[in-house]
């Protein structure tokens, strides 16, 4: 995967004009399909992450398929949206910062991302969606990973008149030890 915007596959001078008058926003024509996508289509750059999105239900466009590249190319991460548009700017990806907070809070109400809120109003989104917990670093504001099953949990309060607990996220912070 390369983590670049998507470019025109061929040099047709037709394919050019076509690529010239779509914004960088734009999908595909509606006529065209993952399997008949069109030569000039962010979705012939990546097919995968184009697949995936239109999967959760969302439109393959070129800077959600650059920013999923971004995102889910290099396995589980957490990442907020100054890191991420920090990403974009470093791999020459015409993005602005506004638009990486949409994408990133549309990726998560398509169940792409979980959000985990750990310090104050800096947002992180989670690239894994199975089931586990956080440490969070104190000073670095590294996030990692614990585990599914590495804590475990009892004594929850019964849920008000009318609701449900809909999960519960553990964030145990980290902080470098003190020199003796």
């Amino acid at each position: 995967m390369t983590n670049r915007p998507s470019q025109r596959l061929t040099d047709r001078p037709e394919d050019a004009a076509v690529s010239s008058a779509r914004s960088t926003e734009e999908a595909c024509p509606p006529e065209f399909s993952p399997e008949t996508a069109c030569p000039d289509c962010a979705c012939q750059e990546n097919t995968t992450m184009a697949e995936m999105l239109r999967t959760a239900g969302m439109r393959p466009t070129r800077q959600r398929i650059a920013l999923s590249e971004l995102l889910f190319a290099s396995g589980d991460r957490h990442v907020c949206a100054e890191m991420l548009h920090e990403e974009a700017d470093a791999a020459k990806i015409p993005v602005s910062l506004a638009t990486v907070y949409n994408t990133l809070n549309q990726f998560r109400d398509a169940g792409l991302l979980r959000e985990v809120a750990l310090v104050g109003t800096r947002v992180y989104f989670d690239t894994n969606m199975s089931d586990h917990q956080h440490f969070y670093v104190e000073g670095s504001g590294e996030v990692l990973d614990i585990p599914h099953g590495a804590i475990s949990l009892s004594g929850l309060p019964q849920a008000p008149e009318g609701m449900e607990v809909a999960g519960v996220d553990v964030v145990v912070r980290l902080r470098p030890k003190a020199s003796a």
